[in-house]
């Protein structure tokens, strides 16, 4: 295989292992809608990187835990829906985002990459970043498993238990930012949230425990990463989307397997 490829199959691994355990909390706390919003906000963090000649996947991740504190403000002192408010600032932020790259004369910036992802140009430095947060990541899940589980199950038991909610919520939030922050160059922006959604949703019909859904999360983001990467290669096909179709293939795999063993 060529340099580029194997980067690309490590750097979507990587992606796809941390995005296993994170996605199948965005799909028990019914938080997808979130996740896309802090999805497509992450284009003004890359627009205000490049503005101020910073660390594109810091300010990536600046801005998606902002706009979630926003929203938790707002929340409180509104009388506006949840995904009212996420929809109002993703949009604004996206919007924000293009204008001000738009507005940047001296920069050029590939927006199909951005927004759909260029997992085939992946670099040492991008699988850095991967791994790096990555293994952040893993090891911040492992340490709030059991209370961010405890708060998803039962949020005013959890805090009578003792939990401390509000700052579990928060600590979940910055590693969802953190993942969407190094996921954009595998899958993009606009499809990130998928690779958090599809795996979780899949898992969750074969899996017993909470800990058997996140790690099948994780095997099967991983297997829809080796199946977009040869899709695209066999058929010449944008290499973020094909992971994508290939995630929602093995979604329809299991469903439809679940719903035929359920009648035999």
């Amino acid at each position: 295989m060529d340099d580029f490829l194997v980067r690309a199959l490590i750097g979507g691994v990587g992606v796809a292992v941390v995005a296993g355990p994170l996605g199948a909390f965005v799909v028990w706390r019914r938080m997808s809608y979130f996740g896309a919003a802090m999805a497509h906000s992450a284009l003004l963090g890359v627009a205000l990187g490049l503005l101020l000649e910073v660390d594109l996947t810091l300010a990536v991740v600046a801005v998606c835990v902002a706009l979630a504190l926003v929203v938790a403000g707002l929340q409180k002192h509104t009388a506006l829906a949840s995904d009212t408010l996420l929809g109002i600032l993703a949009h604004g932020a996206l919007a924000l985002g293009l204008v001000t790259i738009a507005l940047q004369e001296t920069v050029r910036v590939d927006l199909l990459s951005l927004l759909f992802g260029d997992i085939l140009a992946v670099s040492r430095t991008d699988l850095a970043w991967i791994f790096g947060g990555g293994l952040a990541a893993m090891a911040a899940i492992a340490a709030i498993w059991r209370p961010l589980l405890a708060a998803t199950v039962h949020e005013e038991l959890a805090r009578v238990e003792g939990v401390a909610v509000d700052r579990v919520r928060l600590a979940f939030t910055v590693l969802l930012a953190v993942v969407i922050a190094v996921g954009l160059k595998v899958v993009g922006l606009l499809l990130i949230a998928s690779l958090l959604i599809i795996p979780a949703a899949a898992a969750r019909r074969l899996a017993a425990t909470p800990e058997q859904m996140a790690a099948g999360a994780s095997a099967i983001g991983c297997l829809a990463v080796a199946g977009g990467l040869y899709g695209s290669l066999r058929w010449d096909a944008p290499a973020g989307p094909a992971i994508v179709v290939a995630a929602m293939a093995i979604f329809a795999v299991v469903t439809l397997g679940g719903a035929f063993m359920r009648r035999g």
